[in-house]
């Protein structure tokens, strides 16, 4: 194995995709560490959740807090795993790092992971950069029309404590324009949690269960007045079996065939808990649309993607909205796509096309926009190294290398 070849980390508040620019997709590693009722002496780094024999009532512990990374005792036991033989079998020592923060990032987070990876991870380099400019740079690079520094488009990151709204002119981000949302899939499945314990089953104790759930039912409304009245009818409703992690390790919808257990067995459902779910599916993914329905006095995405884009020149906003890309798994929910595009047609000018662009892997998007920018050859005139590290230490907003 090459040493020199980069490792490329999207550092995401949930999930952290990481692997080496030469592979064909990244590991997906929950960025955390947990800890179960049922082994509570031993910690869950990563996919070592797998191994838990009983899941409820999960202990989650993140590093990030409010989109930022706070917790940099349990971000390094994350990193540990992840950069270990035992992990992914990725060792960061002597080589290049492409890795992501969060969009307007506060310097000392900043200068503090810089020094992490330099002092405890030995690695050769640093580059420092957003989801979303990964993803630009991605899309650029399929495209083979538009180069980077040519490119006007719109990257809209459906994260996991913020959505952010980021404008590109000219393969730049426009400072001015980038706009942030307080909502994200944590407050998604938070609210999920407060429904169903409301009106079922108290489930505020199970955060892993529950997001399970968010992400197996719901789906984006097309019209959710109409929705909402066939919902009183119980048009829509899903019945879904709870797991007991004995025969059931992941929950889900009541119907079709029938399901085996761990053991091989068919499942006797009536033996097992049981959710109804009707509007929850679709009320929980419109709070992206409407945050003020749980006190975020907020608009919802698209009015920040029209309000970013009035924020840029306006010769720019027909191809700017020909050119919307949409990240971040918050994003995957069924219909979410068609709402928004319909959503931003209403607000939109007439005269203006609107166009979205939704990768196969939205979640995973950014990642390979890091490989195409460690196999460019472009990776040096960003990339802080080693020596000049140890030299001028770290400096925020530093400028690109004219090479």
């Amino acid at each position: 194995m090459d040493d020199a070849v980069a490792v490329v980390l999207d550092n995401g508040a949930y999930t952290a995709k990481v692997g080496l620019a030469t592979q064909d997709e990244p590991f997906l590693i929950p960025n955390c560490t947990m800890k179960a009722k049922a082994e509570r002496r031993r910690i869950f780094v990563g996919n070592q959740i797998d191994e838990c024999r009983d899941a409820s009532s999960l202990f989650y512990q993140l590093p990030f807090q409010k989109g930022y990374l706070m917790d940099w005792e349990i971000e390094r036991i994350v990193w540990d795993h992840i950069f270990s033989a035992d992990g992914t079998g990725i060792l960061l020592e002597d080589r290049p790092i492409i890795i992501t923060e969060p969009m307007l990032n506060f310097p000392q987070i900043q200068e503090a992971m810089v020094e992490i990876l330099f002092e405890d991870y030995h690695c050769s380099g640093v580059h420092k950069t957003t989801t979303a400019e990964l993803a630009a740079y991605n899309y650029a690079a399929e495209s083979e029309e538009t180069p980077i520094n040519s490119l006007n488009c719109i990257v809209v990151d459906v994260g996991y404590s913020f959505t952010h709204v980021v404008p590109f002119v000219k393969g730049k981000i426009v400072m001015k324009g980038v706009r942030r949302m307080d909502i994200g899939g944590k407050s998604l499945t938070n609210h999920m949690k407060e429904l169903i314990s409301y009106r079922q089953l108290n489930m505020m104790d199970e955060t892993y269960v529950v997001n399970q759930i968010k992400e197996d039912v719901c789906f984006v409304s097309q019209n959710f007045d109409m929705d909402m009245k066939a919902s009183k009818q119980k048009i829509g409703l899903v019945e879904y079996v709870l797991p007991d992690f004995t025969t059931v390790k992941r929950g889900y919808i009541r119907g079709g065939e029938a399901k085996k257990g761990e053991n091989g067995n068919e499942i006797d459902e009536d033996d097992k808990q049981i959710l109804k779910l009707c509007n929850e599916r679709f009320t929980v993914p419109e709070l992206l649309f409407t945050p003020i329905d749980v006190g975020i006095k907020q608009v919802g995405i698209p009015e920040t993607i029209i309000d970013s884009l009035n924020s840029c020149p306006e010769v720019m906003h027909c191809e700017m909205l020909e050119n919307i890309i949409v990240i971040g798994g918050s994003s995957n929910f069924k219909n979410f796509v068609p709402r928004l595009k319909k959503d931003l047609r209403a607000l939109a000018t007439d005269d203006l096309e609107v166009s979205l662009i939704f990768p196969d892997d939205s979640t995973s998007y950014g990642w390979y926009g890091g490989k195409e920018l460690a196999n460019s050859g472009d990776l040096n005139m960003y990339l802080l190294t080693r020596e000049e590290y140890e030299e001028t230490g770290y400096t925020p907003n530093r400028k690109r290398k004219d090479n």
